[in-house]
């Protein structure tokens, strides 16, 4: 294993609050503000460090991982499944590591909490992630549109079940 998983801590939410990531994938950046540090510290969210115990990224499920305009579009109906949401370091994007990140968070995530099937919501146009997702197993599943920051995004919903 490459990653280590970690609950969230004070520190590092702090940190995370913090990353700001290049256009057009600037809209995945949190505010700095106390209200974005109680949402980091839910419950619902844990770090990922490499093997020398840097914070990497981060992963987050259930409500928690949910894209606002996904309930009018419906596709949170089925409740069978978890909904996952992540995020790596922004000077990591891009360097190959999202494959592995993400096979090793869904593993994570399978072992804590005895979940087999698996949601997400990705920008449709973030074509890097949406392969590293079908390269983990993740198949389309429908796509709706959602407001983000006044501006409509399309977003699309994969799934992975086994």
């Amino acid at each position: 294993m490459i990653f280590t998983f970690k609950p969230m801590t004070p520190l590092h939410a702090e940190i995370i609050s913090t990353w700001k990531y290049q256009e057009p994938y600037n809209f995945y950046d949190f505010e700095t503000d106390a209200e974005i540090i109680d949402e980091l510290l839910n419950g619902d969210y844990f770090c990922a460090f490499n093997d020398v115990e840097i914070l990497i990224g981060y992963f987050c499920f259930g409500n928690s991982a949910r894209v606002p305009g996904g309930y009018a579009a419906g596709i949170y109906e089925k409740e069978d499944m978890l909904d996952i949401g992540l995020g790596l370091e922004p000077s990591k994007t891009g360097k190959g590591l999202g494959r592995v990140f993400v096979k090793e968070g869904i593993d994570y995530l399978k072992q804590q909490l005895d979940i087999r099937k698996f949601r997400l919501v990705v920008a449709s146009f973030n074509q890097r992630a949406i392969k590293v997702y079908v390269e983990n197993g993740f198949v389309q599943k429908g796509k709706f549109l959602s407001k983000v920051n006044g501006t409509d995004i399309e977003f699309t919903c994969m799934i992975k079940a086994n």
